[in-house]
């Protein structure tokens, strides 16, 4: 049983991270060169000069954004391309991190009062990457991956969220284990300084609890 799980585990990690480079490496090629139409350019603006945006306002990412501004060497006309890579690398780890939710949700329904087996493995890791590849070219996501917008930061954190949860379900009766809920409730507060949208899945939390 430990040698059949700790193969699982490292296919799932190793899977999880070939997305997220594969991921990417897609957004970062279909990549706005410039600013795109709507808020774009005002967050792209308010990140390259610290100013404040539109209410109620995304305080932390204007802050993540100036810092993938400085990587454009100073150079003001490359601003709107590296808050455009911020996204596409923020949506990289959000498809990572729902793999790795599908394949955790899919594994319970295989191992559901019985042992993990062998056979379950291939199952349970394409089924993630079928889900994770499905979301990865989804039009909305795809689009908010390649833009200087803020959905593309919220939707990793929220992401992260979820996956958080999961994780303390896996150890909830193990000491120590509300540390995941407390990290779970700094991202949160984290998260609020981005977009509203990640309070949506406290619902999620809950009923996972």
């Amino acid at each position: 049983m430990d040698s059949i799980w700790g193969n699982y585990r490292r296919w799932n990690n190793l899977t999880g991270g070939l997305l997220l480079v594969f991921s990417t490496i897609v957004y970062l090629l279909t990549l706005e060169p410039t600013v795109s139409f709507w808020d774009c350019g005002e967050f792209i603006l308010s990140a390259f000069k610290l100013q404040v945006g539109h209410p109620p306002g995304a305080p932390l990412f204007l802050m993540i954004g100036r810092v993938a501004t400085l990587f454009g060497g100073g150079n003001g006309s490359k601003a709107a391309l590296m808050v455009n890579a911020l996204s596409a690398i923020s949506s990289g780890f959000a498809i990572m991190f729902l793999f790795w939710t599908i394949t955790h949700l899919v594994r319970k329904v295989f191992v559901n009062g019985t042992e993990l087996e062998s056979g379950h493995i291939p199952a349970i890791i394409g089924s993630g990457i079928i889900g994770a590849l499905t979301y990865t070219f989804s039009d909305t996501f795809w689009f908010s991956a390649v833009e200087g917008e803020l959905y593309a930061l919220s939707s990793l954190v929220t992401a992260l969220v979820f996956w958080g949860m999961l994780k303390w379900e896996e150890e909830a009766d193990k000491p120590y284990a509300g540390r995941w809920i407390i990290l779970i409730a700094y991202i949160m507060g984290l998260g609020l300084g981005i977009h509203r949208l990640n309070l949506l899945v406290i619902p999620v939390l809950v009923f996972v609890f």
